[in-house]
């Protein structure tokens, strides 16, 4: 397992004071200025942004749009109101998770933001499906930026803003700030917190439509149409169980480093998971989340890469429904 490569993307943000650009995925923007524990707390209070430009961004037009999206992802799409964030999986088959977007439509488009370098293969897939459609879609990663705002909120703003975005959305804080507050809050990264074989129930991305209000992890609606994978999720989640789970882990904070990613997650020195991301909190220290088997009891201490972890759950064990605020 390995993290998607990107392309080569270098944002004007790092040529600010304090600059320290991130790595692997993350590559080509910044992941700190240098007050990583004070930019988390500024990104927290709402003071500081994220420059997450090096995402992928899908811009998708036509009449049909929204009918569209909501016959082939787990979200449902149809008379979403316009300035209503969303998220979405399109699934495979098997329901196991392929592609990941975020996005809001503004009566005309509907712009969408992938993980860096994942936008293409979206949109052959979306191009792949249109038929008979009135949609068009396009890669617009080059004319667009995403930024991060507080509570795990986006914006997309047009590239040639990027430089006068502090001017607007306040001070700028790197991606370890996001992580952080992103890895605390156990919302998955695709690509970094999923494999080949994860599928929704794992990870708490279901939601229940009697609160019809979807939000960063509620991206599998339960009470709409077919679509692809959806016999899976819904198998699971009226009469299985799925052989997996998300966990938060809280690391030993006595450990110099954190496991990277892909680590194995050992119990009793067997193999029974993975580290995904991983980030070191301005109050819970360091933190990573992972997948594990879904029969490793929750009060075990468990070993990545020799760091011992505890365990905090993030989806409950017992049921195939995995509706994140239940617990």
């Amino acid at each position: 397992m390995s993290d998607h490569e990107a392309p080569t993307y270098r944002s004007p943000l790092l040529d600010l004071p304090g600059a320290v650009e991130g790595e692997g995925v993350d590559r080509g923007v910044a992941a700190h200025y240098g007050a990583i524990s004070t930019e988390q707390r500024a990104l927290e209070a709402g003071d500081a942004f994220v420059d997450l430009s090096h995402r992928d961004v899908v811009t998708i037009t036509g009449p049909d749009r929204l009918g569209w999206l909501h016959s082939l992802t787990t979200q449902a799409f149809e008379g979403l109101p316009p300035g209503t964030a969303t998220q979405a999986l399109v699934l495979s088959p098997q329901g196991r998770v392929e592609h990941a977007f975020h996005g809001v439509d503004d009566g005309e488009t509907f712009v969408a933001h992938t993980e860096p370098g994942r936008g293409a293969a979206l949109v052959a897939y979306l191009d792949s499906m249109r038929f008979m459609m009135r949609v068009e879609v396009a890669l617009a990663t080059e004319s667009q930026a995403v930024l991060g705002l507080s509570g795990l909120g986006f914006a997309v703003v047009p590239r040639a803003d990027l430089p006068s975005a502090p001017d607007s959305y306040g001070t700028p804080v790197g991606t370890w700030a996001w992580e952080a507050l992103r890895i605390a809050a156990g919302v998955p990264r695709l690509g970094l917190d999923t494999d080949d074989k994860s599928i929704p129930n794992e990870y708490g991305w279901q939601y229940d439509a009697s609160t019809q209000t979807p939000d960063l992890l509620q991206a599998v609606h339960l009470a709409k149409g077919c679509y692809r994978g959806q016999e899976t999720v819904a198998r699971i989640h009226n009469l299985g169980r799925p052989p997996r789970r998300a966990v938060l882990l809280h690391l030993d904070g006595s450990a110099e480093h954190l496991p990277p990613h892909g680590s194995d997650v050992l119990l009793d020195g067997r193999r029974v998971g993975f580290v995904g991301s991983t980030a070191r909190h301005h109050e819970l220290g360091p933190i990573a989340l992972a997948v594990v088997k879904r029969n490793v009891p929750l009060e075990a201490t468990l070993l990545a890469d020799g760091v011992a972890a505890s365990q905090q759950a993030l989806v409950d064990p017992e049921v195939g429904l995995h509706v994140r605020p239940s617990l």
